[in-house]
């Protein structure tokens, strides 16, 4: 560092040039808890004299406040800023520094060990080079030390380092490291693809074998860590990937300009390449690149640029340009795997935001095919998905977006998933491939409209959703009224909870994934029943507000009426005609909704009827006047 230390005093500019000049390596430290990761980084950083004097100062007081090694400076502290890391000695948050040596520069992921935390750990590794598996010596191989190299693996990460730390504690014996080495090359023999791995015996705290070679391995021919990873082969492989740049932006400052703006994931483009927008599959002609410095003659991936078309065509915010030499595949069902981030389990047939690029649609994410086990990476049977837990799954989306498999391209072939009611980020996914059904099946033209089946009626179709708590009176109601509406004339079928779990869905329990793929499938029904032009009554507990939801959107503007019928509790269950309530508090009968399984109650329904003073007779006529006023009894 001593010549960059005088190149800084005299020249700044020539400082930040030479900068610029050199490459850049993205790693994580990753493993188990109390492996040494947060004192490693600290150690890199104090060795390459990425710390100023102030810092150092406040270290060296923290160290002796709330540190963990005595007197001795607590390296960890550098990146454990969190309080709640101090004072616990852990990892909870990733920590990213730079760092630079005269070879290279870094930026580095301290990402914690902890088990509940992995979903940090899948954030840092998915934007890294490199990964530095840290190995307590005294420990070996532990069941996180897997979780981690099979995720950095999954995510697309080909060099790791086997940092087999604290062999100061096991007085730096060859066959401890021999051990732990071996044990690991034969788990990552399973991991899949070509893996660059360096085992380097270390003591983080001590500095040995990490700027300089340690006295006490002299057993040890391999590079130290910092030689490695200077010279560590990471040449961006994304220039040689096909062009792809999702659109973040029209820009459109004037009748005059016209432009697509966004950060280049892979390939390089240049004026008059020939594009295609996808998913629209329209091709036109590259004429501008237009960044803050002015036009450009090419641009590579990281830069984020404005490209303008010789052709009007249709782009919009979301959409991806790629080069019509090799375009993306387009597709709205694939096979993925998923991680999962959140502390609620996955509920299979549920919808959730999916975010890939600059584009967000709907996913519903089906059944598991397999869950994977971290220890042996053998399939498991699963069908659900709890935090941390990892999958191979099939997605359906509601539109098609352009993607390429997450093997061919990190950029273009990730998303995350995000829950609907929430926000939560509550899955990290890799698409696999296109399901091939996805393109052969077709929706078929029918030559009778739904809007002819309904004048053929004379009525308007509708969905009248009947939500509340077993013994509410849901069914009763709606009997009612379809006695009512079966008078008049009008077309109607009620799918009622029971009766449809004798058919349907008599392969389904009351799991709340169980109620999930219940609403899901009865909701389908529905729809296909106002295609029909019937007047659909669904009594269904429902006790989810996403599903509801769910059964909302898929059905046309106007059609959906909900109807809450709004029982309290201990009046349904002093009714208790089938005798479930009775059970369900002997525990006789689990996931009971109401006693030991959630209902949420509409927050906006269209009806709110309430029965404790009134009979289902009364409650029906107030329905029938409402479908009146709607003018969906008459065409």
């Amino acid at each position: 560092m001593r010549l960059h230390d005088d190149l800084i005093a005299q020249d700044i500019a020539a400082y930040l040039k030479v900068h610029e000049s050199k490459s850049l390596l993205r790693f994580i430290t990753c493993g188990s808890v109390d492996d040494g990761k947060s004192t490693l980084i600290g150690r890199l950083l104090y060795d390459s004299k990425m710390i100023f004097e102030d810092q150092l100062s406040a270290l060296e007081a923290d160290s002796k406040k709330v540190g963990t090694q005595g007197d001795a400076i607590d390296f960890a502290l550098l990146v454990d800023g969190l309080a709640a890391e101090r004072e616990q000695g852990i990892t909870i948050d990733v920590a990213y520094r730079f760092f630079a040596t005269e070879k290279r520069k870094f930026i580095v992921a301290d990402t914690p060990g902890h088990e509940q935390y992995t979903r940090n750990m899948a954030t840092g590794a998915s934007t890294a080079d490199a990964a530095i598996l840290m190995v307590d010596a005294r420990k070996g191989i532990l069941t996180q030390t897997r979780r981690h190299s099979f995720i950095a693996s999954l995510l697309g990460i080909r060099h790791f380092v086997l940092a087999v730390n604290k062999m100061d504690l096991v007085d730096w014996d060859p066959e401890v490291f021999d051990s732990i080495d071996a044990e690991f090359f034969n788990f990552a023999a399973r991991l899949g693809g070509p893996l660059n791995i360096q085992s380097i015996p270390m003591s983080a705290l001590r500095g040995e074998n990490i700027n300089e070679k340690s006295p006490h391995t002299p057993w040890y021919s391999g590079p130290t860590l910092m030689r490695h990873l200077e010279t560590l082969d990471i040449e961006d492989a994304r220039a040689a990937l096909p062009f792809r740049m999702p659109v973040q932006w029209v820009n459109r400052p004037n009748l005059d300009f016209r432009g697509f703006s966004g950060q280049i994931a892979s390939g390089t483009v240049r004026p008059g390449d020939r594009v295609r927008s996808l998913p629209s599959a329209r091709e036109t002609t590259i004429t501008r690149i237009v960044t803050a410095d002015g036009d450009q003659p090419e641009a590579a991936p990281g830069q984020s640029v404005t490209l303008t078309f010789a052709d009007e065509i249709d782009t919009s915010r979301g959409d991806m340009i790629v080069t019509a030499e090799a375009p993306a595949e387009v597709s709205d069902q694939f096979q993925v795997h998923l991680l999962w981030m959140s502390e609620q389990p996955l509920l299979p047939g549920r919808r959730y935001l999916m975010k890939a690029g600059a584009r967000t649609v709907t996913a519903t994410v089906n059944a598991p095919k397999h869950g994977i086990d971290v220890n042996t990476l053998n399939e498991t049977a699963a069908r659900t998905l709890e935090l941390n837990q990892i999958a191979v799954t099939t997605l359906s989306l509601d539109q098609p977006i352009a993607f390429d498999p997450y093997t061919e391209n990190r950029e273009t072939g990730g998303f995350i998933l995000i829950d609907r009611q929430t926000n939560d980020t509550v899955a990290l996914g890799m698409i696999d491939f296109a399901l091939r059904r996805a393109s052969n099946i077709h929706w078929q033209a029918i030559d009778i409209s739904r809007e002819a089946l309904a004048e053929q009626k004379a009525q308007k179709p509708a969905v009248l959703w009947f939500t509340g708590l077993s013994g509410s009176g849901k069914s009763t109601i709606a009997n009612a009224l379809q006695k009512r509406l079966f008078a008049l004339g009008r077309h109607t079928f009620i799918l009622d909870g029971d009766n449809v779990r004798h058919g349907l869905n008599r392969d389904l329990g009351f799991t709340d994934a169980d109620r999930v793929e219940n609403i899901r499938r009865v909701a389908n029904v529905a729809r296909l029943m106002t295609d029909a032009g019937l007047i659909t009554l669904v009594s269904f507990i429902s006790p989810f507000r996403a599903e509801r939801q769910m059964a909302r959107a898929l059905m046309a503007e106007g059609e959906f009426i909900e109807i809450h019928i709004d029982t309290p509790l201990d009046v349904a269950e002093g009714r208790d005609v089938k005798g479930l309530y009775k059970k369900a508090r002997a525990g006789e009968i689990r996931n009971f909704t109401g006693i030991d399984s959630p209902y949420e109650p509409p927050v906006s329904p269209e009806l709110r009827i309430s029965t404790v003073d009134r009979t289902p007779e009364d409650a029906a006529d107030e329905i029938f006047r409402y479908l009146e006023t709607r003018g969906i009894l008459n065409v």
